[in-house]
């Protein structure tokens, strides 16, 4: 008989008694009388990142008070890891369903992974509640069991547009991370919104989600050697710790540059530690808003932080964000379509998931189109210290507002107040928002080099330092024009000694960028270039006489062709003819000579342009033969 310590055998008893103490808490939590109704749950959710921690122990809370505060259903949680893999979602969900019997799966946050587990449940008839905030228009017809619950917040791009537009820049890059869920929930609404306000996106730079050092350090540098110095942030908050860490050391978090992040990096500000605070201040940041008072709220809060702490002491902050709230409200929706009635199938689970509608911690819960409404209000921070400052909020069709209620909106952003921005601290304006680029690409600027006056254009050559000179009011009001532009134009002019006409069509065929002189605005010109407005009146005049016709009595006849005229004068003399053939029978005048009978049929001829039509023709025809027979 092996020897056994003392120590050993205090550690399984110990063991023992806690497994038995679960098992008997478990028993007192679940209400009596529903053996036969137990509801099982599934979950797929990255258990290593903030957000699977937080949906994790949300999750658990839902279930623990659904089921004291329900005695018709009993609800039981069964959850998977994915670590954000398409592949391994597929798995879990396939695991769950057939081993865990589950009826509803939530979950996953990435539509990459929501879009594989639809595709294996869709032989189960097993709803999804996926977290994604986006997915294609079409995804509810591919997966009917497919339901995001999780308010879109692509809306969001639109107060990125306002940002921008507040502060008067008009060119900007954007990195993204290169998925399929950043791409839906940036390209076509980012892009969209920022044409609205007439910003230019100068550069679209996707970034794979593993991006190493050198990759990121190339991408960078290529952007830093431009002159916008305006970035806008969508991706992973992993991938964003690479960025903006890289950002500073190639000192691209200085002064003139601004950042701004959406919600995807925003929303986790409260866990973020204080190295990537470090590399993130003065960046403005968008994220979802929500209700932060009332008694639930409070109560859930507090409930959260305490066992958040417990159960991952490695985190330092413990305070729950919008996808804690969105993972607690799912598994109450879940729960009260479940509470309907008795176990069914699932196509009657997803209509009564449907039809649910209640207050929620993440908002109002209700679906439309197997959608929940997009989110229309964020809040707008800026990481400034240690932590971040709250400035205000945006709403959709509003504008900017210090609080949270309806009241005191204004449609730029500079309402709320002094912004921390990089490299300046607190200051009420903005940074220009571009730098002079490192690129030497300068636009070739065409010049008239034999003008006919040197007061619009002049081109000297200094033989001294073998450059042109080129001066001239035309060439004044060109530099003081791209002086005053919200970014750097860089240009050389270069002369032209050809004639006018040469010169606009070196500039059609991209030979020439631009051109700048006393060059006429013709039409033959235009065919090819467009002009700016004329900043001077002409000097050239040309006086051409007018020829008055002497008698407008014959105006009317201008419009008459010649073949008009022959078709006329044959119709009347067609008409003539059918008239005399009828009227001949009864009337001896129109008989006799042939030449009597031609000139009575051109008279009928004429007549007729002048006769009457209806019953009147009749009582002409009557006077006719009464005056001629």
């Amino acid at each position: 008989m092996p020897y056994v310590s003392l120590s050993t055998l205090r550690h399984l008893i110990m063991k023992t008694f806690l497994l038995l103490l679960f098992f008997l808490v478990a028993l007192a939590l679940k209400p009596e009388g529903i053996n036969g109704d137990e509801r099982i749950i599934g979950a797929i959710s990255d258990c290593n990142a903030r957000v699977g921690k937080e949906e994790r122990v949300a999750m658990d809370m839902a279930v623990q008070d659904f089921n004291m505060q329900h005695n018709q259903t009993f609800l039981m949680l069964r959850l998977k890891c994915s670590k954000r893999k398409p592949l391994q979602s597929a798995l879990a969900a396939r695991h769950l369903i057939n081993k865990n019997k589950v009826e509803v799966i939530l979950g996953p946050r990435s539509w990459e992974e929501a879009s594989t587990v639809s595709e294996v449940s869709e032989n189960y008839d097993v709803p999804i509640l996926s977290f994604a905030d986006s997915s294609p228009p079409w995804a509810a017809e591919r997966w009917p069991f497919l339901i995001q619950a999780a308010a879109g917040t692509h809306i969001q791009m639109k107060a990125v547009a306002n940002i921008i537009q507040s502060w008067g820049w008009r060119r900007a890059n954007v990195i993204y991370e290169d998925t399929d869920s950043a791409a839906n929930g940036i390209s076509p609404y980012l892009y969209g919104a920022l044409q609205a306000v007439d910003v230019e996106i100068s550069n679209l730079r996707p970034l794979p989600s593993f991006a190493d050092s050198s990759f990121l350090h190339k991408e960078l540098e290529n952007l830093k050697k431009e002159q916008c110095r305006v970035f806008v942030v969508h991706t992973s908050l992993e991938l964003a710790r690479r960025v903006f860490g890289m950002a500073k050391e190639k000192k691209m978090m200085e002064k003139e540059y601004v950042w701004i992040t959406t919600d995807s990096i925003t929303s986790l500000v409260h866990s973020m530690n204080f190295s990537l605070i470090s590399s993130m201040q003065g960046v403005v940041g968008v994220r979802n808003s929500f209700l932060e008072t009332g008694p639930h709220f409070n109560n859930f809060s507090t409930r959260f932080y305490g066992i958040f702490g417990r159960k991952y002491p490695e985190e330092k902050h413990h305070e729950p964000g919008i996808f804690a709230l969105q993972a607690y409200d799912a598994v109450w929706t879940v729960g009260l379509a479940m509470n309907e009635g008795t176990k069914s199938n699932g196509r009657q689970l997803l209509e009564s998931i449907l039809k649910t509608d209640f207050d929620g911690l993440s908002g109002n819960i209700q679906f439309t189109g197997q959608k929940l409404e997009p989110t229309t209000r964020f809040q707008i921070i800026n990481i400034i210290g240690k932590h971040y400052r709250e400035l205000g909020f945006w709403t959709e069709n509003l504008g900017f507002s210090y609080t949270i209620d309806h009241g005191g909106y204004n449609l730029s952003m500079e309402s709320l107040g002094d912004v921390n921005w990089p490299g300046l601290g607190g200051r009420s304006s903005a940074p220009r928002g571009w730098d002079r680029s490192t690129i030497e690409n300068p636009l070739r600027i065409g010049v008239p080099n034999g003008s006919i006056t040197n007061k619009f254009v002049k081109v000297d050559y200094d033989s001294s330092t073998g450059k042109y000179i080129f001066s001239g009011f035309s060439i004044d009001v060109f530099n003081e024009t791209a002086r005053h532009l919200k970014y750097s134009l860089q240009y050389e002019f270069v002369p032209f000694g050809g004639n006018y006409n040469d010169l606009v069509k070196k500039v059609q065929s991209k030979e020439f960028d631009a051109a700048v002189g006393d060059i006429a605005i013709i039409s033959n010109r235009c065919e090819y270039v467009e002009f700016t407005h004329a900043h001077t009146e002409t000097g050239l005049v040309m006086v051409v006489p007018i020829l008055w016709h002497s008698s407008r009595a014959l105006l009317f006849v201008k419009p008459f062709t010649t073949a008009m005229w022959f078709l006329t004068f044959f119709i009347n003399v067609f008409n003539g003819f059918v008239v005399w053939s009828i009227e001949r029978n009864y009337c001896s005048e129109l008989r006799g000579p042939i030449l009597n009978q031609i000139g009575t049929l051109l008279w009928l001829a004429f007549a007729t342009l002048f006769s009457l039509h209806g019953n009147v023709i009749k009582d002409y025809h009557t006077s006719f033969q009464m005056n001629i027979c």
